[in-house]
């Protein structure tokens, strides 16, 4: 039984929640007819016409609507024509295109051509837009700064999606809301037929209708049942757009190139066919793009020789050939497989410098001292003959062992045996040149970072069975060094064309501050310190890398720092690379598997025979979507090493093991494990017996009561709580 005063308080709450909720539909209503309206620009509507259209048929929301049109007017959002009949004027409204990009949060940022200012787009306002879309946005004075409304889409950026397929009675959803994508795709019941309820499926597109929830799509591919191999590898590279498949016409033209080395095109080279020449590549390795050439001179200097493989040669400008390696800018190296720019007839034949071959190259030849000094150079077409295919591991059994016999154990062949005395000679002093090259480049501010790298020993299924580590030795390093010394060469001796030509460099600018200001605050708890109030921040970097070398918290520090770095790009405009200490940089050594390089290789042709080079704009074009190119491969091959870790993982469910905290965030905390560098997320709702909270000072999650302390670099023992395949995620949770 009520008392009249607890009567009076139920009579006016249930009032408040009533006319709270009337609010809410009043401002829902009038979000759809404005949203109607500026969908319909300078068409002309009045109350009744509205109420028909949203189906309202009864007169107290009539009377809303008439209500709704009025404050819309009077807030200047739409415009009266004459008495009760309104239109919104897209002309008012001042607007500018740009490219949309979401976050997590589901907010955008507007980024305008030739711009460095951005504009935020509240999560409100994105009015179906999709990432990477080209957009027309209208400028909002607000309390925190401008904001940016989408008014229009102007082009879709993505036209393929994958995603599950769900089929209901009369309809069907491509599941597809991962990261940036924020919405599903609608199937029509028609289209649904043929594919299977559950499979992995890639839908393009269609269209998003007005007052829909979801946009339509039409499925068009099967990629097959969700968390197998060739599904989620194929799935891989649908998501990012990169083709695996080339078209008949490229694999046609390719088909019919000359195998032939002719007397003719050799006349026209400098032959080095019997020069000293051998390859030294990774164990796997399947093409050969780069060789190095050695030959004894007078006075203490040696010529040394390195060769690219003449891809230019066979993919000549505005073939077939070219056209879909322009497109696909790269090669893509997933765990399991490789997805080649250019057909294997080329990559793994013609453009391969396989050992005793002989085969055409570009190259870049010095006469250069023991200390590295270059006394002479020269850049121009070659033809050569490998005399031998080493391997790192071989060459680096050499170094270490100090002798010319290579063990059955790292042999190619699988077989001991013993290389020739002047070649033994040649890899061990270009071995010495190349610490000196190295010394050098670091001296001048070069960044080094000595990251292990993550390898899968697969089965005979393609199925992970072990993980091990790669790190880069001495064997390593060689190749390396004078890989970086032609690519300097080179765009050295281009720039001085620069009055008639334009050229490509591959360029890295400064380290942002902010980030590394935030990285000082970190290492700063491991007890590093990191002067960030000198001239020479690289200095400072190599030192804090060296220092940290070997320890538990290294990976978590290398990336934290390559997080500081900028991205390296392919442009005109040369600001130099900083990563490397270099003023000057391109891409000359690699055109097998990345098109700038063959792109290099035709302009500095142009420029020894003094022809006429390409126009900057056409260069520059060329250049954005390298690069663009280039960071969905390296987004695509993570994927695949992210996916390999969790099939490693999928039988571990209840195991302990040592990690260390690689990141802390306000949902959880990540974990890297010591053994195998998968990385999973102990979420802090499955942190047990007190109440947890994420300090971002300190990067750590505390306990209230206990002050149990989860700190970024911590050691921890954990347990395999759960493992996602499909959506490629790990759940631990701490050891009891």
């Amino acid at each position: 039984m009520l008392i009249r005063g607890e009567s009076s308080l139920l009579y006016i709450c249930t009032n408040l929640l009533y006319m709270s909720k009337k609010k809410r539909e009043i401002k829902k209503l009038e979000k759809k007819i404005y949203s109607f309206l500026k969908s319909n620009p300078s068409k002309i509507y009045n109350y009744k016409q509205l109420s028909s259209f949203f189906d309202v048929k009864d007169t107290k929301t009539r009377n809303f609507i008439i209500r709704i049109l009025s404050d819309l007017q009077k807030k200047g959002k739409i415009e009266l024509r004459d008495r009760g009949r309104y239109f919104f004027d897209q002309n008012k409204i001042q607007t500018k295109e740009g490219t949309l990009n979401l976050l997590p949060t589901g907010k955008g940022v507007i980024s305008f051509v030739e711009e460095i200012e951005e504009c935020i787009v509240p999560k409100r306002h994105i009015n179906k837009g999709l990432d990477g879309d080209t957009v027309s946005v209208s400028f909002h004075n607000k309390k925190n700064g401008i904001e940016a409304h989408v008014e229009n889409i102007i082009t879709r950026k993505r036209n393929e999606y994958v995603g599950i397929l769900q089929i209901k009675k009369e309809f069907g959803f491509v599941l597809c809301k991962k990261g940036k994508m924020y919405t599903d795709l609608f199937i029509q019941e028609k289209d649904t037929r043929g594919f299977k309820d559950g499979d992995k499926v890639v839908a393009i597109f269609s269209e998003w209708e007005r007052g829909k929830d979801s946009p339509n799509g039409k499925i068009i591919k099967s990629l097959g049942l969700p968390g197998e191999k060739d599904t989620e590898m194929h799935a891989i590279l649908h998501e990012y757009e990169l083709p695996y498949e080339f078209e008949q016409a490229t694999e046609k033209e390719a088909i019919s190139l000359s195998r032939e080395i002719s007397l003719e095109e050799i006349k026209k080279r400098r032959d080095l066919r019997k020069t000293l020449t051998f390859t030294i590549d990774p164990i796997s390795a399947k093409d050969f793009d780069d060789a190095i050439s050695f030959k004894i001179l007078e006075e203490g200097l040696f010529e040394i020789g390195i060769h690219i493989a003449d891809v230019s040669h066979y993919v000549k400008a505005n073939s077939q050939l070219d056209k879909e390696a322009h497109e696909r800018a790269t090669s893509v190296y997933l765990v399991d497989r490789v997805v080649p720019m250019l057909p294997e007839v080329l990559s793994n034949e013609l453009c391969s410098l396989k050992p005793r071959e002989e085969k055409y190259t570009f190259s870049a030849v010095f006469n250069i001292d023991i200390k590295g000094k270059i006394k002479k150079e020269w850049y121009g077409k070659t033809v050569i003959y490998s005399d031998q295919r080493f391997s790192y591991e071989e060459v680096q059994h050499m170094f270490d062992n100090h002798t010319n016999k290579v063990s059955k154990e790292v042999s190619l062949s699988g077989k001991e045996y013993k290389v020739e005395d002047s070649c033994f000679e040649a890899l061990n002093i270009l071995n010495n040149v190349a610490k000196e090259l190295r010394a050098e480049r670091l001296k001048k501010g070069g960044i080094t970072f000595d990251r292990v790298e993550v390898n899968f020993e697969l089965n005979e299924e393609n199925k992970p069975e072990k993980v091990f580590f790669k790190t880069s030795k001495d064997a390593n390093k060689l190749i390396e060094e004078f890989m970086l010394l032609a690519n300097k060469k080179v765009s050295l001796f281009m720039s001085k064309k620069e009055g008639a030509f334009s050229s490509v460099y591959r360029v890295h600018d400064q380290p942002d501050e902010e980030k590394l200001y935030n990285l000082k605050q970190t290492v700063s708890t491991f007890g590093y310190d990191f002067n960030l109030t000198g001239n020479n921040t690289s200095a400072e970097i190599n030192r804090l890398l060296k220092k940290c070398n070997g320890k538990k918290e290294q990976n978590m520090i290398d990336t934290l720092t390559l997080r500081s770095m900028s991205k390296a790009e392919y442009t005109t405009n040369n600001i130099g690379h900083y990563g490397l200490g270099f003023s000057h940089y391109t891409h000359f050594t690699s055109p097998i598997r990345r098109y700038p390089d063959i792109l290099v290789h035709r302009l500095l042709q142009s420029f020894i025979e003094k022809k006429r080079g390409q126009k900057k704009e056409i260069l520059e074009d060329i250049c954005k979507h390298a690069s663009y190119r280039e960071q969905l491969a390296t987004k695509a091959e993570r994927d695949s090493t992210k996916y390999m870790q969790m099939v490693f993982m999928e039988d571990k469910i209840g195991r302990l093991f040592k990690g260390i905290i690689s990141g802390v965030t306000d949902r959880g905390m990540y974990v890297e494990l010591v053994e195998n560098k998968c990385e999973g997320m102990i979420r802090i709702k499955d942190l047990k017996n007190d109440y947890f909270s994420y300090d971002m000072r300190t990067h750590s999650i505390i306990g209230e009561k206990s002050k149990i302390n989860y700190r970024l670099g911590d050691p921890l023992l954990i347990k395999v709580k759960k493992v996602d395949i499909v959506r490629r995620f790990l759940d631990f949770l701490p050891a009891e």
